[in-house]
């Protein structure tokens, strides 16, 4: 039975995020790029997915006074398709109010370039997001970066 928790200590985050981003070369073959988010997993609020060991985890930055951005998320293919990923999105986003935030964002490549990515897409959307803007160059021209956002209500908003 899986369970969400907080990890806080930064051994263990990076840890975790280098087992997971590992074993997804799909999405995070570029070594500089995930030695970079294994780096700064330490600075950021953390959760994980346990399920017989790690399954999955999710990181939390703040971007702005009222916005908080998952930085970097992963779960190993053999739980994709098994509510790990929902759950995670669901932890970060009663944290995310816990702590104030008004909009949550998440960055990924556009749709229609990369079958990965597409369903990275769908399932950001399938989340609550919504799309906000593509910038075609802000990683490079074969990456266009879909930005999606989502409004954080607080508990007392109808």
């Amino acid at each position: 039975m899986q369970q969400i928790v907080e990890i806080t200590q930064s051994q263990q985050k990076q840890k975790i995020c280098r087992q997971i981003l590992e074993a997804l070369p799909e999405w995070f073959e570029v070594e500089e790029s995930r030695e970079q988010y294994i780096s700064e997993c330490v600075n950021f609020t953390f959760i994980a997915a346990e399920d017989n060991g790690y399954a999955g985890f999710l990181c939390l930055k703040q971007t702005g006074k009222a916005t908080v951005e998952i930085a970097v998320m992963g779960v190993l293919k053999e739980f994709h398709r098994k509510g790990i990923g929902r759950a995670l999105v669901q932890k970060a986003v009663e944290i995310a109010r816990q702590k104030g935030y008004t909009f949550m964002q998440v960055k990924t490549v556009a749709e229609g370039y990369y079958e990965d990515y597409d369903r990275t897409n769908k399932f950001y959307q399938s989340c609550g997001f919504k799309e906000l803007e593509i910038f075609p160059l802000f990683w490079d021209q074969a990456n266009p970066c879909q930005v999606y956002v989502m409004y954080l209500p607080s508990p007392c908003e109808p």
